[in-house]
């Protein structure tokens, strides 16, 4: 008699800046996790951010290299995707890349930073009547990974997040969360 085969997902806990197995797929459960690449100078360039139920891999990028990397503890199993899947997949990757580039093309400071926010709003917070709420601790989200992620210095991005709570478009509702009013008059790009 043969036995059945068993089949074992793959399933990993990870910390705060450990990085993902390349050329494998890993479906998110909890955490949030980054990719990046590198400029000539060394400087990470986000590719994507990406939160749970959404999926990571290096293995369909032109960029060489591609790091997996936590920015918060995470959660993580491994995937085997359809075609389908794959095609879904690199859809969003596009579109994430986008935003974030979108983001980056924004020249003033001040502006792109508060884009940013809106877009992790969007992406990983929630967004009712009273605005976009988020949390940057769950995220890991540091005032230098903030500057990172939009191409800013550490400096502009903490001078410029407090001169939003003195204007009340950056509001704290609670230890970890953070709100900007809906009806905050956002600056033009």
């Amino acid at each position: 008699m043969i036995a059945p085969r068993v089949s074992h997902t793959l399933r990993l806990t990870l910390l705060p800046n450990d990085v993902l197995p390349e050329g494998l797929s890993w479906r998110i459960l909890d955490g949030t996790i980054r990719t990046a690449a590198w400029d000539a100078e060394g400087e990470a360039i986000t590719l994507g951010l990406w939160g749970p139920g959404d999926w990571v891999t290096n293995a369909y990028s032109a960029l060489r290299p591609v790091e997996i990397q936590c920015l918060s503890t995470a959660i993580v199993e491994q995937l085997h995707p359809s075609e389908e899947e794959v095609i879904t997949f690199l859809q969003k990757q596009i579109r994430n890349t986008e935003e974030i580039f979108e983001i980056n093309r924004i020249r003033s400071a001040d502006v792109r930073l508060l884009r940013l926010l809106l877009w992790l709003g969007n992406r990983f917070g929630q967004v009712s009547s009273r605005g976009h709420r988020f949390s940057l601790k769950d995220m890991n989200l540091t005032h230098k990974g903030l500057a990172d992620i939009c191409g800013l210095t550490r400096v502009t991005v903490t001078k410029d997040l407090n001169r939003y709570k003195a204007l009340g478009v950056l509001q704290k509702v609670s230890e970890a969360d953070w709100l900007i009013p809906a009806n905050v008059k956002l600056p033009q790009a």
